[in-house]
């Protein structure tokens, strides 16, 4: 265990049901091609009067999203051509069963938001996502789960060629669990044990197996250093390398940092 090491996981399970906003499935099988869809990031003034810098930044790569659409498995819903039904009654239902079985809190109301994904993995440009549960439900020795959101799964990257960028939309708007945890946990051994509880937790309900099904966030800062996300890890068996090699890298970053200011 290194001194003064802070790990965080935030863990994503898809649910096997339709997707969240509207009936199409969400088997993935992705047999047909029906077509393509061609959008660019333009940005505009938000709600506060103001332009996100993000979208700017992104606007200025002229990057090209090509969206593809499979048979049977995208709609309107998922292009943006239509507004999003209803949320899944199963897949609401079942993120409120998985709040209960971490012993979180259900709010009295549950509200869509919205994040904002500027990357093409959205084709409206932002994440529906819903606080299901919250509270402090220890998992692990002084390691909590704090929030458990229901979430719609963003879009499949296919390929990228230049500036244009080629995404499948039949993964777009699968019904995603998030169950986040304080950043508490103090070793990669610890992380991986816990990464794996929380999953063995989640198969409990109805969700999908499978490569890519369940995917880990997970945040690592060392003293004197910044904290890391490394997004969408899904190798549970080697959970635990990728937070020692990062510790190790931020340690090595850190010792040049102090060699070239004696260089100096």
């Amino acid at each position: 265990m290194d001194a003064g090491v802070k790990i965080g996981l935030e863990v994503h399970q898809q649910l096997d049901t339709k997707k969240l906003f509207c009936d199409c499935p969400s088997s993935m099988e992705e047999k047909t091609l029906l077509f393509e869809v061609r959008r660019k990031l333009r940005p505009v003034v938000g709600e506060l009067g103001e332009v996100d810098r993000a979208a700017i930044f992104e606007f200025f790569r002229d990057r090209t999203f090509v969206y593809r659409v499979y048979e049977g498995e995208a709609c309107l819903v998922e292009l943006d051509e239509e507004p999003p039904h209803l949320p899944n009654p199963e897949a609401l239902e079942l993120a409120i069963q998985a709040a209960l079985l971490f012993d979180l809190k259900i709010p009295s109301e549950i509200h869509v938001m919205r994040k904002l994904v500027l990357d093409g993995s959205a084709v409206t440009s932002f994440q529906r996502t819903m606080l299901v549960g919250y509270g402090r439900s220890e998992i692990e020795d002084g390691v909590f789960i704090t929030e458990l959101y229901l979430e719609e799964d963003a879009a499949k990257k296919e390929k990228e060629e230049g500036n244009v960028v080629y995404y499948s939309l039949s993964r777009l708007g699968i019904p995603l669990l998030e169950v986040d945890t304080t950043p508490t946990i103090s070793s990669p051994e610890q992380a991986k044990s816990i990464a794996k509880a929380i999953g063995l937790t989640l198969r409990s309900l109805k969700v999908k197996r499978g490569i890519g099904t369940i995917r880990q966030d997970v945040n690592i800062s060392i003293p004197g250093g910044a904290r890391v996300e490394i997004k969408g890890w899904q190798d549970l068996r080697r959970l635990d390398k990728l937070v020692e090699n990062e510790i190790r890298r931020q340690k090595t970053l850190l010792l040049l940092k102090d060699e070239i200011g004696r260089v100096r």
